[in-house]
């Protein structure tokens, strides 16, 4: 079993930047008149699902990946249900993906999550305390078992007993039937825009 880091996650910055964005996007973004007819529909189930308006312009990342519109339809259903519709309150579900995205090394992930947690409330202050991980002090214990559950499912696969207890006092049986899915949607997230060189906004630092 490998140990979970519940503290600061040390790597180069410059060279992970390097690594997963220099020379990217590997693949362009399609124009949206180029999008297809099975491609268009999930565009469309988007905009409805997160109240993005047609005079927004839709996000490049989504405009790469539309190139794979079955793959992209799969991806966005479970998408939705975790960030749309799921159980798990937005700046509870934004302090986990952060945590997440640090613990991958994933810094367009990083980005954009803490732009849509500023939207949920999390400040600046927090955004610096999920760098310092779920031992920082500060952290409730509810808050705290939040982000152990990401780094135990990162490093070893499965939550803890201990970790779980504390969560269930305080969520239901669909909040905890989401913890792992969400983990390994944005994980896979990760992997695919780190890959693909997806151009974040900022750097790690970024927030």
């Amino acid at each position: 079993m490998s140990k979970p880091n519940t503290g600061p996650v040390n790597f180069d910055e410059a060279a992970r930047m390097a690594q997963t964005t220099a020379g990217g996007p590997r693949y362009a973004p399609l124009r949206l008149e180029d999008v297809s007819p099975e491609g268009q529909e999930q565009v469309d189930a988007i905009r409805a699902a997160f109240h993005i308006p047609e005079s927004r312009p839709f996000p490049d990342v989504s405009l790469i990946t539309l190139r794979h519109p079955g793959m992209f339809k799969g991806q966005m259903v479970l998408g939705i249900e975790l960030a749309a519709r799921g159980a798990i309150p937005g700046r509870e579900r934004e302090l986990m993906i952060l945590r997440l995205a640090r613990l991958a090394g994933a810094p367009f992930e990083w980005c954009e999550h803490v732009d849509i947690g500023k939207a949920f409330g999390i400040t600046t202050e927090e955004i610096d305390r999920v760098l310092q991980g779920s031992a920082a002090p500060g952290w409730s214990a509810h808050e705290s078992a939040m982000l152990r559950a990401v780094e135990e499912l990162i490093a070893d696969h499965c939550m803890a007993d201990s970790t779980w207890d504390i969560l269930a006092q305080t969520w239901d049986e669909k909040q905890m039937l989401e913890v792992p899915m969400l983990v390994g949607a944005y994980l896979m997230t990760a992997l695919q825009q780190n890959t693909l060189k997806i151009q974040p906004k900022g750097g790690f630092d970024y927030r």
